[in-house]
C-alpha cells in the first residue's frame, strides 16, 4: 500500500491519495501506516483521533490550537466538504493564505495541515463525516479561532450564508491573532 503526496502548498499543506483496492464488493485502503508516513516526511506520532458529523451548509472554523501546537491529517469519510488551511505563521512568506479543497468520500483525499495553520470546513453534502487525526492533544487553554469570513484573509467559501456557531460568529479577526503574545508560537 502507498501514500502519495500529489500537491504541496504554502509551506505546508499537502494533498495526499492512498491507495485505493476496489472490487465489485467495495474497496479497501490504508489510511495511516506509521512506516509509509515516515518514509514520504509526513508526521507519524499521532496522539489523538477525531470524528465530526454536519448537516448541509454547517461551517466551522477557523480553528487552531496552539498549546501543545496541533497539526491535522484530515479526511471526508461520508459526503462531502470544502476544507480550508489558512498559514497564521509569523514571518512566513504565505502569512495569511489560504487553500481551499472539495474533500470527499469518493475522492478518498486526505488533506495534512501542520500547526500553524488554521483550519475550517463547510459541509457541501446534505450530511458529512470527517475524521481527522491530530499531533496534539485538546487543550482548551491553548486553541483559540479567527473569524471565517475575515476579509483579510479573503477566502472563497462556495456559500453565502453558512450555519455557525456563536463561538465562530464571535471570533477574533487576523489582525487581532496577530497582536497576540500566544501567535509567538507560530513562527516559520
Amino acid at each position: 500500500m502507498e501514500f502519495k503526496i500529489v500537491n504541496e502548498y504554502l509551506n505546508g499543506i499537502k494533498v495526499i491519495i492512498p491507495e485505493v483496492f476496489k472490487d465489485d464488493r467495495g474497496f479497501f485502503m490504508e489510511t495511516y501506516r506509521k512506516d509509509r508516513f515516515e518514509a514520504i516526511g509526513l508526521p507519524y506520532d499521532f496522539v489523538q483521533d477525531n470524528h465530526s458529523g454536519s448537516v448541509k451548509g454547517v461551517l466551522r472554523g477557523l480553528h487552531f490550537q496552539w498549546d501543545p501546537p496541533m497539526g491535522k491529517l484530515i479526511r471526508v469519510t461520508r459526503g462531502s466538504a470544502f476544507l480550508t488551511a489558512v498559514d497564521i505563521r509569523k514571518g512566513s512568506p504565505s502569512l495569511g493564505k489560504w487553500m481551499g479543497f472539495e474533500v470527499s468520500a469518493e475522492n478518498k483525499k486526505m488533506i495534512w495541515a501542520p500547526a500553524g495553520f488554521a483550519r475550517g470546513f463547510l459541509a457541501m453534502s446534505d450530511y458529512v463525516e470527517l475524521q481527522y487525526k491530530c499531533t496534539g492533544i485538546y487543550n482548551k487553554a491553548g486553541e483559540s479561532n479567527i473569524k471565517w469570513d475575515d476579509p483579510d484573509i479573503g477566502i472563497t467559501w462556495p456559500t453565502n450564508n453558512p450555519i455557525i456557531s456563536s463561538r465562530d460568529a464571535e471570533a477574533q479577526s487576523f489582525k487581532e491573532w496577530l497582536t497576540t503574545k500566544d501567535s509567538d508560537n507560530f513562527i516559520y
